[in-house]
């Protein structure tokens, strides 16, 4: 198996983690994927993220995805030996990665503030639920806990009620915001020489997501309300239902894109002159009326004859996919990853660079390389 880590813009770079769960380890990996190596400091009993489920070969589909690359060192860093080996890694480490619990890492003797103080060009990266100050500091913060305090939660789902958000969004926005700081805070060491203190929370990252939904609030009053597939504020941007069962979604961006849905998928030219559709604010105030001529048109077409037809008319339109669609859509881009059960197959990292795809490595097994390590980094 290559060694991928020894290749890539980042190699040799020494990344090392505290890491559980996805907001830190999404960093991590990014950070592997371009070549750092990254040593994952695990409990005996391993990132609890490995226990979710067993979906791939074995092991869990979060830590398959988010682990690829690293190499697993199991140390309790309470105990004094350990907390040696830890510091003997950190004086030639670049970056520093913790998401424990508040103020665990530094009660351990490993606060960030303290290591850049004896290690000057040491990048610390501190993830948090809702930072380190404030009465939310100490609330144990878990994505979906987080959707609902940032108040996605609520302009999320069906009008009958809020809802979650399929994915961990609110892990992922903070995983990408600290990745994003840790090139930023590389790229001024190689100015300045010096690392640099980052943190990051879960809050922070899907507050910063609600930025338009607050703005709007703000500026008129009203929030957004929860409009299932639709769009809170264009019309008609929505999902419509075809002949043979298939939903598909149709957005209108201007006056222009809603003229030639009206002239050419409709067959109706001149109802942009028509009061309530004349413009987007009227539209949204007659939203039933307006989806509703799309909606007869819809379904009169099957899936193929309707994308046909907005084709023609040259309207953005996607279908409402579930899962099993996803893994046979043709944009769809793979890649293989070693693990301890065998070769897994992950959705290829989004970034294309122009020098071609690059290998992944492989998901390790708890405390795969602890030997390695420790001989390596021995008093």
């Amino acid at each position: 198996m290559p060694d991928v880590m020894k290749n890539g813009p980042l190699a040799g770079l020494l990344v090392v983690t505290l890491e559980q769960a996805v907001a830190a380890p999404l960093c991590s990996a990014r950070l592997a994927d371009a070549g750092a190596r990254v040593i994952k400091i695990e409990r005996a009993e391993g990132d609890f993220a490995r226990g979710y489920d067993t979906a791939v070969k074995g092991q869990s589909t979060y830590f398959v995805w988010l682990n690829r690359g690293k190499q697993s060192l199991v140390a309790d860093i309470k105990q004094p030996d350990d907390a040696a080996l830890l510091h003997r890694i950190l004086s030639q480490a670049d970056v520093f990665i913790q998401n424990l619990a508040p103020g665990a890492a530094a009660r351990a003797g490993f606060g960030s503030e303290e290591l850049r103080a004896q290690y000057p060009r040491l990048i610390t990266v501190d993830i948090s639920g809702y930072g380190d100050t404030g009465p939310y500091a100490q609330m144990k913060a878990y994505d979906l806990l987080v959707q609902a305090e940032s108040g996605l939660a609520m302009i999320t789902g069906h009008p009958a009620g809020p809802g979650r958000v399929g994915v961990s969004v609110c892990d992922i926005a903070c995983g990408m915001s600290a990745h994003a700081g840790v090139l930023e805070a590389l790229i001024e060491r190689g100015i300045t020489g010096r690392g640099k203190g980052l943190k990051v929370s879960l809050f922070d990252g899907m507050a910063d997501w609600m930025n338009v939904p607050l703005m709007y609030y703000e500026g008129t009053g009203n929030a957004p309300q929860r409009v299932g597939l639709a769009h809170p504020t264009i019309s008609p941007y929505g999902a419509f239902e075809t002949a043979d069962g298939s939903l598909v979604l149709i957005s209108i961006q201007n006056e222009r894109e809603w003229q030639d849905l009206c002239a050419k998928f409709l067959g109706e030219a001149d109802l942009p002159r028509k009061p309530g559709f004349e413009n987007n604010g009227a539209r949204v105030r007659n939203r039933p009326a307006v989806d509703g001529k799309v909606a007869a048109m819809v379904r009169t077409l099957t899936r193929d004859q309707a994308a046909a037809k907005l084709n023609a008319a040259n309207i953005a339109y996607g279908f409402v996919n579930d899962v099993a669609s996803l893994a046979h859509h043709p944009a769809l881009r793979r890649a293989d990853v070693p693990t301890p059960g065998g070769m897994a197959s992950i959705v290829a990292p989004p970034v294309q660079t122009s020098d071609g795809p690059r290998a992944l490595g492989a998901v390790p097994a708890i405390g795969e390389h602890s030997d390695l390590i420790r001989r390596e980094f021995a008093g």
